[in-house]
């Protein structure tokens, strides 16, 4: 590993970005090598850092990525994400792949980035959403044949700039269960007389509510209790120190996919 990491942050104008230039300049082990967003945004040429509120740091807000950097961090757009994943697998540079909503052939092209250098895609870059999974996974393996059924209900909530619902997050949680449950059917909402609740279902609720960063509850009801696993964030900066974990743990990773599940060892 480097004694002081070259990042490059890939949507640097927007929330999280804005986030991952404060902490990171904080950061004695990173250096913010260079920061990347649309020409047409606002902040398009201004310093980095004072965009982020960390004052001046000397690294413009620029269009492409021209320097070597050790690794990427990407909050941006789902075309921005493919863009900067053909660039990364282009020039071997690590990429940690943070940005949901991408259609299953902008999915495929962000991955093929790890075909030639090391990549982290999770739906959340959160260390409590990542342990919350793991704790998902072993309640349903638990309760898959457990006598009378189990109906499985994902509640999440997200601020109201949120463009995707229901989140990425909420979704691999519905995965994680339906792989050791087996649910066939997801159920986005509900309205009008649906009737009695199949078995095989899990359903997805999406709340928008003000500036709410994220969270999630993954309600198991059963005949006579309700067991329910809640994550919430509180501010950005969980994804932001989850992003840094993972760009951390990239440099020293040779190529190829890898999860936040890696990245924390769990």
């Amino acid at each position: 590993m480097p004694e002081v990491i070259q990042l490059a942050v890939h949507g640097a104008a927007g929330r999280m970005g804005r986030r991952i230039v404060a902490l990171a300049h904080e950061d004695s082990s990173f250096r913010v090598a260079a920061a990347i967003d649309a020409p047409e945004c606002p902040q398009f040429g201004r310093d980095a850092g004072e965009v982020a509120g960390a004052g001046t740091i000397g690294v413009p807000i620029t269009g492409e990525l021209v320097d070597r950097v050790d690794v990427v961090i990407d909050f941006s757009t789902p075309t921005a994400a493919v863009r900067i994943a053909e660039t990364c697998g282009q020039r071997t540079i690590p990429l940690v792949a943070c940005t949901t909503g991408l259609s299953p052939d902008e999915r495929d092209a962000v991955l093929s980035a790890s075909q030639t250098t090391a990549v982290v895609v999770s739906p959340s870059m959160s260390l409590a959403v990542n342990l919350a999974m793991k704790l998902v996974r072993d309640a349903a393996r638990v309760l898959r044949n457990l006598s009378g059924g189990v109906d499985v209900e994902i509640v999440e909530r997200h601020h109201r700039f949120k463009e995707d619902a229901p989140s990425g997050t909420a979704l691999r949680f519905g995965e994680i269960i339906a792989e050791e449950m087996g649910q066939t059917s997801h159920v986005h909402g509900r309205h009008g007389r649906p009737g009695a609740r199949p078995r095989q279902e899990i359903g997805y609720h999406a709340l928008r509510t003000g500036d709410n960063v994220g969270e999630h509850t993954i309600v198991f009801g059963m005949l006579g209790e309700t067991l329910e696993i809640l994550v919430r964030g509180h501010t950005r900066d969980s994804y932001a120190f989850g992003a840094l974990a993972a760009a951390r743990f990239l440099v020293s990773a040779g190529p190829g996919l890898y999860s936040m599940a890696d990245v924390l060892g769990l």
